[in-house]
Formats: C-alpha cells, sequence, structure tokens
C-alpha cells in the first residue's frame, strides 16, 4: 500500500493519481518496513503515517481549495495543477512539494553517499524519516485540528541522482544581502564534500545571466574565502526573467539543478522555471533559497542577514543618538530598510533602547493635530531635550503623494520607486520648529545601502549554512521548493506559498505593543483603525475555522449524492 499524494485536479480531470513514497521505492510494502529490526515482527504493527492519508477524489476539490484558503495561500487557476495536498486524521494537512515522480515515472534512486560518508556515518538518525513534517502553526489550542504541515528538510536514505551525472548551478537574483556569499560557498562546498558533485556552475549577473554571458565554475577553492566579503561574488540584477530562454538554455547545457537565491519575485520566477521544466518533463529540480533584508518572505521565521541587519542598524541609531544627544533640541534621524514591511525598524528600535519614535509602513501616523507626531516631537524635546527617530523607507508614503505630486514607478523587479521619507520628515520637522520660535538641529542618517553591503554575521552564517544543505539534500532527493525554518526547523515548502503573501508586522500583536512601551510614543492609531486591524487579524485567524466547517459539511452533501 503506498501513501496518498493528493495533486490538485484540473476541473476536467476526473480523478486524482495515486502516487508511491518519495523517500523509498513505491514496490516496498509497509510490512517489510515494520518487520525489519521491529520487536514482534510477527504480531500486528502500526502502519506509518503515510499509510493513512485519505484519498480524495474529484468531488472534494472545493474542499481542498477551502482548504487552501485556510492556510492563507491564494491559487491561481492555471497554479492548481501544481499543488499537491495530503490529508490525515485530526485534520491534519500536509502542503507538499512537486517531486520527480509527480511527472516521470520509473525513476532510478541511488543510495545517499552520505551513509559512506566518515563525517555523517556516526550520526545516530542522520536521514530524515519519510513521514517527518513539520507544523506551521505550534500554538494550538486543546480541541484545534493538527493543521497544516510541510515536508521537512533533510537528507533522504535514498537520491534520485547519480553524483557524477549532477551538473548543478547557481544564481543571485535582485538587491544585496548580508549572507549571499556565505549561501553560495555553502552550497559549493556542500555538494562537493557531501555529494561528490564536480560539475558547479555560476550564473552571473541573475537571471539574464542564464542566456547572456557564459557560465563560471566553481569549486571549493575558489569559494573558499567568499564569506568573509559581502555582496555577491556572482553579480545580481533585477529583471532579465524569459522563462522560455532561461530553460531552454538549462536544457541545452544539461544542467539538472538549479539553485536560486533572491526575494519573492524572484521565488515567483523560481516557480514559473520550474512549470516550465515540468511542462517538458525535465529531470531537473528547482531549490529556491528566499532572501530578503526585510524579512518580509512568507510562512518562514526569518530570512537570512535579517540578525545582520538589525545588528549593523544598530550602529547608526547609537550615531545618531550621539548626535542627537549632544546637542540643543537635538534629532537624530534614521532611515532603515523595510519597503512593505518594518521588522528591521521594530527590532532594531527594541534592541537599542534609544530610540523615541518608531515608524513602519504597517503603522501608519499623522504629522499635524492632537496626538500627531509633530506635537509628540515637541514634547518629547521638552522632556528629554533630544530625542532619536527610526523611520521604515516605506512609511508615509500616502502622506508624502499628498505634498509631493508623483508619478507611480517601479524598478526592474515591479517594485514601486519610493519617496524619500527620511528627507520629507526633516523637512516637516523643520518647518514646525520654524513656526514655534524652536532651536532645533536634526541629523539624517541613511545607511540603508551599507547595512545590505557587509558580510554575514556569525549567527547569520550559521543560519546560511543550515539553508544550504538543507535546498542540497531536497535537490538531490528529487523535490522542487523554497526552502525555509518554520519554528526552528527547516522545511521545503511550495513556491506558491511563499510568493501568494507578505510577511508583515502584525500591529495588533505583542511585538508592537512591546515597542510602543518601550518608546512611549502614542500609536498614532484612531480607534477606528485599531478596531479594523484586530478585525482583520480575528478574520484571519477564523478563516480556517469556517472553512473546515464548510469543508465539512460539503463532504457529507457529496456523500448524500
Amino acid at each position: 500500500m503506498a501513501s496518498s499524494h493528493i495533486i490538485l485536479p484540473k476541473e476536467e480531470e476526473e480523478e486524482v493519481k495515486l502516487e508511491g513514497d518519495h523517500d523509498s521505492p513505491a514496490e516496498r510494502p509497509f510490512q517489510a518496513l515494520a518487520g525489519e529490526g521491529a520487536p514482534g515482527a510477527g504480531s500486528k504493527t502500526a502502519l506509518p503515517f503515510s499509510a493513512t492519508c485519505v484519498r480524495i477524489s474529484r468531488d472534494s476539490y472545493p474542499n481542498l481549495r477551502a482548504l487552501r484558503n485556510a492556510s492563507a495561500a491564494s491559487i491561481h487557476d492555471d497554479d492548481a495543477a501544481f499543488v499537491k495536498l495530503d490529508e490525515g486524521d485530526y485534520g491534519y494537512v500536509l502542503d507538499d512539494v512537486q517531486h520527480f515522480s509527480d511527472y516521470i515515472p520509473d525513476l532510478p534512486t541511488f543510495p545517499n553517499p552520505l551513509q559512506d560518508h566518515p563525517a555523517y556515518s556516526t550520526v545516530k538518525q542522520y536521514f530524515v524519516n519519510a513521514d517527518d513534517t513539520v507544523p506551521e502553526k505550534v500554538v494550538i489550542q486543546k480541541n484545534s485540528q493538527r493543521g497544516v504541515h510541510f515536508r521537512r528538510a533533510g537528507p533522504r536514505q535514498r537520491v534520485y541522482f547519480d553524483s557524477e551525472e549532477v551538473k548543478a548551478c547557481i544564481v543571485t537574483c535582485g538587491g544585496l544581502c548580508p549572507g549571499l556569499n556565505t549561501v553560495i560557498r555553502e552550497l559549493v562546498c556542500g555538494l562537493s564534500h557531501m555529494y561528490n558533485v564536480s560539475e558547479i556552475f555560476g550564473i552571473q549577473n541573475g537571471y539574464k545571466g542564464f542566456y547572456s554571458s557564459n557560465y563560471l565554475p566553481m569549486t571549493p577553492k575558489s569559494v573558499n574565502d567568499i564569506h568573509k566579503r559581502g555582496g555577491t561574488v556572482l553579480g545580481t540584477s533585477r529583471g532579465g526573467h524569459d522563462t522560455k530562454k532561461i530553460v531552454d538554455n538549462i536544457q541545452d547545457r544539461g544542467i539538472n539543478q538549479v539553485y536560486i537565491i533572491g526575494g519573492d519575485g524572484t521565488q515567483k520566477g523560481a516557480y514559473e522555471i520550474f512549470k516550465e521544466i515540468r511542462r517538458r518533463g525535465l529531470k531537473v529540480a528547482v531549490a529556491g533559497i528566499p532572501k530578503t533584508i526585510d524579512n518580509d518572505i512568507a510562512v518562514i521565521d526569518k530570512s537570512f542577514g535579517f540578525d545582520t541587519a538589525v545588528e549593523e542598524a544598530q550602529r547608526a541609531i547609537n550615531a545618531a543618538h550621539v548626535e542627537a544627544s549632544s546637542a540643543e533640541n537635538g534629532i537624530g534621524l534614521v532611515k532603515l530598510m523595510g519597503r512593505y514591511s518594518g521588522f528591521i525598524a521594530m527590532y532594531a528600535t527594541l534592541a537599542s533602547r534609544d530610540v523615541d519614535c518608531c515608524l513602519i509602513p504597517e503603522s501608519p501616523f499623522y504629522l499635524e493635530g492632537p496626538g500627531g507626531l509633530l506635537e509628540y516631537i515637541d514634547r518629547r524635546l521638552k522632556e528629554n531635550n533630544h530625542m532619536v527617530i527610526v523611520v521604515a523607507e516605506g512609511a508615509g508614503q500616502d502622506l508624502i503623494a499628498q505634498s509631493i505630486p508623483a508619478a507611480d514607478q517601479q524598478d526592474a523587479s515591479g517594485n514601486k520607486l519610493l519617496l524619500d521619507v527620511g528627507l520629507w520628515l526633516t523637512h516637516k520637522i523643520k518647518d514646525y520648529c520654524k513656526s514655534k520660535k524652536m532651536e532645533m538641529t536634526i541629523k539624517y542618517i541613511d545607511p540603508t545601502y551599507m547595512i545590505r553591503a557587509i558580510p554575514s554575521n556569525a549567527s547569520d552564517n550559521v543560519y546560511c549554512t543550515l539553508l544550504a544543505h538543507s535546498a542540497i539534500h531536497g535537490a538531490m532527493a528529487g523535490y522542487s521548493f523554497t526552502v525555509g525554518m518554520v519554528n526552528g526547523r527547516h522545511a521545503y515548502i511550495p513556491f506558491h506559498r511563499v510568493t501568494s503573501t507578505r510577511n508583515k508586522v502584525r500591529i495588533t500583536d505583542r511585538m508592537w505593543a512591546r515597542l510602543l512601551s518601550s518608546t512611549n510614543q502614542p500609536s498614532f492609531l484612531s480607534q477606528k483603525d485599531i478596531d479594523e486591524a484586530r478585525e482583520a487579524d480575528k478574520a484571519a485567524n477564523n478563516k480556517e475555522k469556517e472553512d473546515k466547517k464548510k469543508q465539512s459539511a460539503s463532504v457529507f452533501a457529496n456523500g448524500e449524492k
């Protein structure tokens, strides 16, 4: 009996195909698995969880769609064929990733070279169990359903590549971020040292490098010291994504493992590359490693480089505090990165404890009037004689647009070009103090490009290593995915889950309350804003329960027909 891997069908398809377990030969019976070395092998033993998964037919397709909604994934119709959901007991749902066996039948497997590796041979239970999964949510109530899970990352006992046939390539896209070179280094060294791969190439200058430049051969020796430098040795760019040209080049050069490092836009590109690879029936694994200094990638705990960015932001905040406290009515204004999400600003403020006001995109603010920012600045200067303000680059864009008309423009990645909120605030504060005939000195510090260009710190170096190794293990096992840490465990996440939405600061969460308590700043929110935010959070939290009720009713209705 094989596990039931549910692949969401297109509307015209009549049934869902059952497929074998990805981590062991499909024909191997579970009785044999249970009997090997198990006490009481002759008696009845519990089957692996995958054996208890429920087969879901086309009649249940609307229910699976409800499950997708419950997990906050926005799936387009053309993505339905690439979504896999396994359902088990007590509301368990595995949001699975794509695998070679989904579209290429009867592929041979090979013993994992790690079982003979001297560094790993003594590790107890080094290989990941086929049924290991990671829950998306770990805080639940007594009667809660088990909820959505992701496939656990790590080495499998059987792999789908012979080491000698692997031809891997690595590409970096989008903006810079601390840790890029560390990920590149660990991908090269991990492939070479763990799996004895000899053909590894770097794609230069982002996606366009697939079809516009020569591939750069990479060896452990050539990347030995690159983790000590910022930036990326491969170069990077925005845009340049041409799916057909890229896959044509991958096919022509015989590449069978593609490692793509970049943000949500880059991961969308990786998803399109995989879909084209699958349409052509190519044996090519696509592994995405999410990168964003803003920490706005959905599902994962954090992105690499974030800890380094927060640490480096402290230097700018400390400098602003020194400048402000050394002058009469001194103000230090620091702009940090955060186009849509204010995580860097929030965590840097909490870590510093010298900040008097933190402004982020998720929390609207206003300038004039009672309870406004300018009134708070006036009061703070009278109390302390100085103050420090931290603002994320995406904050206050609606206010700037009202005073500085500008046409909406986008960069090559499709991101909206932002107006300089730091410079705008500086002028507004100066005008306000001038109108009040108040002597004031303001120092504006913009360290954004300095922060993203530095090497990663020790914590991020370790994280980058684990991400790279998890990506390698998954690709060797035949999966295509985005890798990330979910609730402290590394997992393989479907592309659509990390590209369908952004991770944002929840202003109704206790972390934001801690910040307000630390800075003593007003929330700048009206009661209406607070009520709307709470209702939005409540709606998101209750959606899963509502959809599960609808699912149960639909299952019953289908059963009556």
